[in-house]
């Protein structure tokens, strides 16, 4: 039996009263986290400019957030995707080795929308779709190393995979789903830094439902697509070490990878490479306060060689690149004791006194054991002070990393409240905010989206009030 017939059946089966509660929760938690990032993100370039680019999505049942508009679920599952991943501050999913629920969470909204889901199917479906995304422990790390993203290339597997679940789609349907997504693999991380990063999410977001839309209506698919000689694992990790497919199958479910080691959460509104390097920057300024640039006589930045491959970026020239920079973040947490959105807008990035202070940062591989070597997060920071003090911090794994080391819920709903925030009202906020702490029990999900639709009161050539419409 293939890897495809293999998973859909696997897929199929699952149920909501076979979720452990732990499952509800660390799924719910992953819907707050990235409607509140997708709000925050339809604000920016990426997703606008794909939406003009569709001439005004024809009308449908999908709110496009950030909007009053609705359109077709393809078309919202594909601009709602991009803003989900738009200001990189959404999940990630060590076992895929990417951004996962920021590819499934548009996705199935959309097709709830479209199809009057409940809470309760869409928490089942992103469950089963975090799953699927193991398929990442079959390929990675070669798969990442070569240059794949594997947000879109693997994420796409468990959109299918998700959106077959919410769809309702039989084996052999969900089979053909599969298969199908691995011809709509696509994206590369010489875009990182670029709004092409973000647009990998939403083309994913798209992708994926589309192959289940697909495969309900009988499209076809080889069922050995992963398999055969020319398929997607010789296609994806030739090269590596031969790919393995048991990874994802052995131990499916048991327990489900969004218990353990679950899903990564965000603190500051970077590349999550860039963390525990951030962290250890902060964590010199609890100690010591902040770092006048003037005092400083070097600062040396040590990450994971993986890492440094898409972050060692001494002068950043955009916000988005700013975000791939480990020492444009480090420089900021230490001029400022935080990071957040405001530092990757306008042009921060061009303040004469992070300029300063990214001359004298340099980013250079960790070299000291690491705390789980399937996992390299690690980062140690040495700031060497003109006075000839020498501050040292080390981080082994980043708060927030696994559901071992949560962040707390406060903490995650207060960035929730921010990024919400942007766009809604900050009542309406906190309302949204309580509608998805009780998910499980909305019969539609039109009772969530609706919350989120704006209403345009004026308009200007050079800005636009927005006010919220009214609660559901």
């Amino acid at each position: 039996m293939g890897l495809a017939r293999e998973l859909a059946e696997r897929i199929v089966t699952l149920r909501y009263a076979d979720l452990p509660p732990q499952a509800i929760h660390w799924s719910r938690i992953a819907v707050l986290d990235t409607i509140g990032v997708m709000l925050a993100g339809a604000l920016e370039d990426a997703p606008r400019l794909v939406n003009a680019v569709l001439e005004e999505p024809a009308g449908g049942p999908a709110l496009i957030f950030g909007s009053s508009r609705r359109t077709r679920a393809l078309d919202a599952a594909l601009i709602n995707g991009i803003a989900a991943h738009a200001l990189d501050f959404d999940n990630t999913a060590s076992n895929m080795g990417g951004h996962v629920s920021a590819t499934m969470v548009p996705a199935l909204l959309a097709a709830a929308e479209a199809g009057q889901h409940s809470g309760r199917e869409l928490l089942v479906a992103h469950t089963v779709g975090f799953e699927a995304a193991g398929i990442g422990r079959a390929v990675n790390p070669h798969h990442s190393e070569k240059g794949w993203h594997p947000t879109a290339t693997l994420g796409v597997i468990a959109v299918a995979a998700a959106c077959s679940h919410l769809l309702r789609l039989d084996v052999a349907q969900t089979e053909r789903a599969l298969a199908l997504s691995t011809s709509l693999a696509a994206g590369t991380k010489a875009n990182f830094g670029t709004m092409t990063k973000p647009l990998h999410a939403g083309q994913c977001a798209r992708s994926g439902l589309l192959a289940a839309m697909l495969a309900r209506k009988g499209f076809t698919a080889n069922s050995d697509a992963f398999e055969h000689k020319q398929g997607f694992f010789r296609l994806f990790n030739e090269g590596g070490e031969p790919f393995r497919a048991s990874k994802i199958l052995d131990g499916w479910a048991a327990p489900f990878d969004i218990i353990a080691p679950g899903a990564s959460y965000k603190l500051y509104p970077c590349c999550y490479s860039t963390h525990a390097a951030v962290q250890a920057a902060l964590d010199l300024v609890r100690r010591h306060g902040t770092i006048d640039p003037s005092s400083v006589e070097r600062i040396e930045s040590f990450t994971s060689p993986s890492a440094l491959a898409h972050t060692d970026r001494p002068q950043p020239t955009s916000g988005l690149e700013a975000k791939f920079s480990v020492q444009y973040c480090v420089s900021r947490a230490l001029l400022n004791g935080r990071v957040v959105l405001d530092d990757f807008e306008a042009e921060t990035w061009l303040d004469p006194s992070v300029r300063a202070m990214l001359a004298k940062t340099s980013a250079k591989p960790y070299t000291g054991a690491a705390f789980c070597a399937g996992d390299p997060f690690d980062a140690e920071l040495k700031v060497t002070l003109r006075d000839g003090r020498v501050l040292q911090a080390k981080v082994d794994r980043p708060l927030g990393r696994t559901s071992e080391n949560p962040i707390g819920l406060d903490a995650l709903e207060a960035k929730f409240a921010d990024c919400a925030s942007r766009v809604l009202a900050p009542g309406v906020a906190a309302a949204l905010c309580r509608k998805i702490g009780v998910l499980e029990d909305l019969a539609s999900l039109r009772e969530l989206t609706s919350m989120c639709e704006l209403v345009v009161t004026t308009r200007s050539s050079d800005s636009c009030a927005i006010s919220t419409g009214e609660l559901q």
